[in-house]
């Protein structure tokens, strides 16, 4: 399987890019990046120069995969665009292309409680309101896909087990963006990971499953 990480320098983009190279199945990695010298990856990591925001260079560096992992996320500015441009149009451009080259997964890290448009997030330019906007967008589109809503990220895995839950069951909690990494790799090659919408935080009362099991449950 070869797999187009993108937003694989961000946080969580590279741990994706580290649990897919330690991934017991067989998998060629290529990472998309816009500024190559960031790009800090091992020897078996084929890196390429691409944005969101310019479909021809999605289609350069989306040829020949089977399977597209996005973990890409607006960072924070002043910028009031800036949601709707990498979170929704670039998505948006993410999913035409993978349709056009014969990508046959689609698996994006999106948020806990994008169906909640007074949320507080939503005060920094609706980033909230954009990520779900993708979501309709992706479940439309026809690809196989599987979207991640992950609670607050942290940098420190706490050991605690993973909890996933259908959509909008889940609004506050938090996991690691390594266990994040797991949840979408796996998305990858798991039946029941196949058009669902999972919700995940980790908590010290729950009790550890594979994540096949948790794919099934939901």
């Amino acid at each position: 399987m070869n797999v187009l990480v993108v937003g694989a320098t961000g946080k969580t983009g590279q741990w994706v890019t580290r649990q897919l190279n330690t991934d017991t199945l067989e998998v060629s990695v290529r990472a998309m990046v816009r500024d190559q010298t960031k790009a800090d990856f091992s020897d078996t990591v084929e890196v390429v120069v691409g944005d969101v925001l310019k479909p021809d260079t999605l289609r350069a560096a989306m040829t020949g995969c089977d399977a597209v992992i996005c973990a890409t996320g607006a960072a924070p500015s002043l910028d009031p665009t800036g949601p709707y441009q990498v979170d929704f149009a670039g998505t948006k451009n993410l999913v035409d292309v993978a349709k056009a080259v014969g990508v046959k997964r689609f698996v994006i890290v999106s948020s806990l409680c994008v169906s909640k448009f007074f949320h507080p997030l939503n005060l920094f330019w609706l980033v909230l309101y954009w990520k779900k906007q993708a979501e309709e967008y992706i479940v439309k589109s026809g690809l196989t896909y599987t979207i991640v809503r992950p609670g607050g990220l942290r940098s420190e895995d706490s050991g605690e087990a993973i909890v996933m839950k259908e959509a909008d069951t889940l609004f506050e909690g938090g996991i690691a963006r390594e266990k994040v990494a797991q949840v979408c790799v796996a998305a990858l090659h798991e039946p029941a990971a196949e058009n669902k919408i999972v919700e995940i935080v980790t908590s010290a009362d729950a009790s550890e499953r594979s994540l096949g099991e948790l794919f099934a449950g939901v």
